[in-house]
């Protein structure tokens, strides 16, 4: 079994987001979710990602609730922005100094700042663990620097430990 689903909570979760996406509980769509599904599982498989510990399961649920208000907090702003045509409002790119050095947690960083809109995850030097991040209002960056290393960082340097 474990070579046909090797990684069966994937599987599932793809073939559970394609019935959604295709709202029909229909066979065809079913047979290519399933078909999707076990080839999303084999894909993941030949990466051979590493075991991954939360090694403080709240503080990610903690940490979901503030990406969740940032992310929509953050749609509001762009909105204003770019309806309200804001003065005084440039975009840019910031480096950022990071001390993460674990590909999951840092993969989970990238996620959460590309998902808000706003900012874009562009670049990251592994060996200086510099980010360099697009930002679309950026008129502080010291308090951009604030959210990624206090928001961000810190919980996810707790969780992956």
């Amino acid at each position: 079994m474990s070579r046909l689903l090797p990684h069966p909570v994937v599987s599932l979760g793809l073939f559970l987001f394609w019935m959604l996406a295709q709202e029909s509980a229909a066979p065809g769509p079913a047979l290519v979710g399933l078909v999707l599904a076990v080839l999303g599982g084999w894909a993941l498989a030949m990466l051979k990602p590493g075991r991954v510990r939360l090694r403080r399961p709240l503080l990610a649920l903690r940490l979901f609730g503030t990406v969740t208000y940032d992310v929509i907090r953050s749609n509001i702003d762009v909105a204003r922005i770019i309806l309200l045509r804001l003065p005084a409002r440039r975009a840019g790119f910031m480096r950022i100094r990071l001390e993460l050095r674990q590909p999951e947690a840092l993969a989970v960083l990238a996620c959460i700042l590309t998902a808000t809109p706003g900012t874009a995850w562009v670049e990251f030097d592994a060996e200086e663990g510099w980010l360099l991040l697009h930002v679309l209002d950026l008129v502080d960056e010291e308090h951009w620097v604030r959210i990624v290393k206090d928001r961000y960082e810190a919980p996810l340097r707790e969780i992956f430990r």
